[in-house]
């Protein structure tokens, strides 16, 4: 739970939160507690312009947490995902520009090519090879040319997240653990799990920390393969990791390509004086004592 900060006179800070009903949106309504609102997509449709300009009006703070996440889906209907992931987020950008709130908007490590070798900074060209990629890079822009009026507006990117609501790949690897002797898992990709309870107090503290506007990459430390998160989440269960096996992408040919490196430099965050999020190995054993019963449902 956070301190309700000084916000515009002596009031409290009032946080919104859209896409609520999400994994990382409902960890940012735990981490805010009686700070914030939430908007779930049930009650709030982003893509109309009229509804989220009424929404934002009269919050210090908003936090976009509403995307399109099937990334796959997106290659099958690309206008669809535009239409939430660049055109909801411009209708917010513009939104908060005219009512002067402080607008954090999630992105994705899917806006770089994923060919890389070291950890990809804010400043490297964009380069998506998905219809996911490509409409996330332009709610980007969207968000971003907010800023010459002189709004304050943060980009904040993340990668592999995971929590205790929704579905995703933990969750996933909990249940064919149940359901399998054995499991092949790819070990070519790379990248950096993050907990959503931990980026979203990451985003909570960079709300309040007065920090430029723009770029930031937020994820949990260190970087490991699909397979060995697989692993560690059979350890957590008390299981043999050895029962997942690598393979490659190739075996698993998907609609959408995924990058092959994910990792994201957190330098920038560091240097705002923002808190650094810890290793992902000690955030997944802290997921679990949080919500074990969540993660094993």
């Amino acid at each position: 739970m956070v301190a309700a900060a000084q916000g515009k006179g002596a009031a409290p800070v009032r946080w919104l939160v859209t896409g609520a009903g999400g994994q990382l949106g409902a960890e940012l309504l735990r981490v805010l507690g009686s700070s914030a609102d939430g908007l779930s997509r049930a009650d709030l449709d982003v893509t109309d312009a009229g509804a989220v300009s009424s929404a934002v009006r009269d919050y210090d703070v908003v936090v976009n947490a509403a995307a399109w996440t099937d990334v796959d889906g997106a290659e099958a209907d690309e206008p669809a995902a535009f239409a939430v992931n660049a055109g909801a987020v411009a209708h917010l950008a513009a939104a908060c520009a005219r009512s002067g709130s402080t607008l954090i908007h999630v992105s994705t490590d899917y806006v770089f090519a994923g060919d890389g070798s070291r950890p990809y900074r804010e400043d490297d060209p964009t380069g998506p090879r998905s219809a996911y990629g490509r409409s996330k890079v332009a709610g980007e822009e969207a968000v971003l040319t907010v800023l010459s009026s002189g709004a304050t507006a943060y980009v904040v990117r993340t990668a592999w997240v995971y929590g205790e609501t929704g579905g995703n790949f933990v969750k996933t690897m909990v249940r064919l653990e149940r359901e399998r002797d054995t499991l092949d898992v790819v070990d070519d990709q790379r990248g950096s799990p993050t907990w959503a309870r931990d980026l979203a107090t990451g985003l909570v503290a960079l709300g309040d920390s007065g920090a430029e506007p723009g770029l930031y990459h937020c994820t949990n430390a260190g970087k490991t393969t699909w397979c060995d998160l697989a692993r560690a989440v059979f350890a957590e269960l008390g299981a043999d990791p050895d029962r997942v096996r690598p393979t490659t992408t190739e075996r698993f040919p998907r609609p959408a390509p995924r990058p092959a490196y994910s990792v994201l430099s957190t330098r920038k965050w560091a240097a705002a004086g923002l808190p650094p999020l810890r290793d992902w190995r000690e955030a997944l054993a802290a997921a679990f004592r949080s919500a074990p019963d969540a993660f094993r449902s």
